[in-house]
């Protein structure tokens, strides 16, 4: 069940209306109903999913209450719990990645193998938000194991905390520690929250169906005919084009899913943070997809030593952690590049330590965003490419410097440069840090959120592009 559709707007209708009763009634009977509407919105898709999250969850939750009761043990149970999560990601996302490439393999001798068609088909179809789930659900065990969080012991209580709706697919990524505790009470949200609830959601609609949708089809009309120009000021248009379309589809579906939360009386932290005003590749990494970036520190690169181990171990442990990262996000060898290079940037910039040394001269902080806005444009096009082959050949485009070429496709799409100069000009108020707030009074300016809000609802309503499904979903 896509958010950017009538389903959903139903379904959330039906859901708070009597979210406004059950929330005056028992845990069991709250928890029960977060996990039944929870499984309907999922099972939307395609309800053998739940199966599968259904699985996942049974694993972590009597792993985390065996871990606790049986501390001997505990290593053992917390290694069910890894082979159980990590194990459907293998089986369901990166089954035909291992088979391509053991055929490939097999290949280089002369022998002709084929693999991928003696994988059933249900396993190729992939399980939306599987990624999500499986590392909200891991983090829950490795918590309890670290004895950082005492497990429930309600399977309900439990399911609200995996399943929650509103994240569930595309996150932002909850931590246990975090969430359990405000489903075990009821919080009277106030006017206060649900404005604040309102201009998320309605932000996040405006980022996904106006910008992100109609920015779409000039994404997409370029990497399907790759072939048509090698001019380099087309393609760093494009790019500029996907950065801004991933960042709202992505951004949007976050602040629509911490609305939904305050409108319940949760809080789901901050996912992203205008990351394109960024002057370092680490900051980028603060600002981008933060709920999974603080994830892969926590459970991926401080376990492994950090920074505490001197230099060697550091670098090391970033580069395991970025490709990890990247082979995450896909099961293609493009993604792990994609990892690879912002392992890259970020080595690169701790040995020559760019971002300092760019600040001390004149301009130097806009030197130092642009190289970070060019550093990443150039990773983008291992994200979006559907092939390693045509991402290096775009990549070549880029930087060979080709001003010959016809770049006029860039305004054939008319539709989509007006709304991806839209979208720049949005971050420009960011990046230069232009505050309107500043130009009215407190009370005058509640007013021009209303007028604000009310625009943008028209344009969802008028302006909203062809749907799209949102990009991590396929993630």
């Amino acid at each position: 069940m896509l958010f950017n559709s009538l389903i959903f707007l139903l379904f959330a209708l039906f859901f708070f209306f009597f979210w406004f009763f059950i929330k005056k009634g028992s845990n069991n009977i709250r928890w029960l109903f977060f996990v039944g509407a929870s499984f309907f919105f999922y099972g939307w898709w395609d309800w053998r999913f739940l199966l599968l999250i259904i699985g996942s969850g049974l694993i972590d939750f009597f792993a985390g209450l065996g871990i606790y009761r049986f501390p001997n043990h505990k290593k053992l149970l917390l290694f069910v719990s890894l082979l159980g999560n990590l194990g459907s990601l293998m089986i369901f996302k990166y089954s035909r990645f291992f088979a391509d490439n053991v055929e490939w393999l097999f290949g280089l001798f002369g022998q002709n193998i084929d693999l991928v068609a003696r994988i059933p088909d249900f396993i190729l179809i992939l399980p939306v938000g599987i990624s999500f789930y499986t590392f909200q659900s891991m983090s829950y065990t490795i918590d309890v194991y670290r004895n950082q969080l005492t497990p429930t012991k309600n399977i309900f209580h439990f399911f609200a905390y995996l399943s929650m709706f509103p994240q569930l697919v595309a996150g932002p990524i909850v931590r246990a520690k975090d969430f359990l505790p405000q489903l075990r009470r009821v919080r009277s949200v106030s006017e206060v929250e649900r404005w604040h609830g309102m201009k998320l959601i309605v932000v996040g609609f405006f980022k996904k169906v106006v910008l992100a949708d109609n920015i779409a089809p000039m994404v997409n009309a370029a990497f399907l005919d790759s072939e048509l120009t090698h001019s380099t000021i087309y393609w760093w248009g494009i790019m500029v084009a996907f950065a801004f379309q991933i960042y709202f589809d992505f951004s949007g579906y976050s602040d629509i899913a911490r609305g939904l939360a305050k409108w319940m009386g949760f809080h789901f932290r901050i996912n992203f943070n205008h990351p394109y005003i960024s002057t370092s590749v680490r900051d980028f990494w603060t600002r981008w997809h933060i709920s999974l970036s603080t994830w892969f520190r926590d459970y991926v690169y401080i376990p492994l030593g950090g920074s505490k181990k001197g230099k060697f171990r550091w670098y090391l442990n970033m580069w395991i952690t970025m490709l990890v990262s990247g082979f995450w996000h896909g099961a293609a060898h493009n993604f792990i590049v994609w990892g690879a290079l912002h392992a890259f940037y970020l080595s690169v910039e701790r040995i020559f330590k760019l971002p300092r040394r760019l600040k001390k001269i004149f301009l130097g902080k806009y030197l130092a965003w642009v190289l970070v806005m060019v550093q990443v444009l150039i990773a983008w096009v291992f994200f979006r490419a559907s092939s390693f082959e045509q991402a290096w050949q775009i990549t070549v485009n880029m930087l060979s410097f080709n001003f010959s070429d016809d770049f006029s496709g860039l305004f054939t799409q008319a539709n989509a440069a007006i709304f991806l100069t839209l979208a720049v000009v949005i971050e420009s108020f960011f990046l230069f840090n232009i505050q309107p707030k500043k130009w009215f009074s407190e009370k005058n300016y509640f007013y021009v959120e209303i007028l604000y809000l009310a625009v943008l609802i028209a344009a969802c309503v008028f302006l909203r592009g062809e749907g799209q499904q949102f990009i991590y979903f396929q993630f």
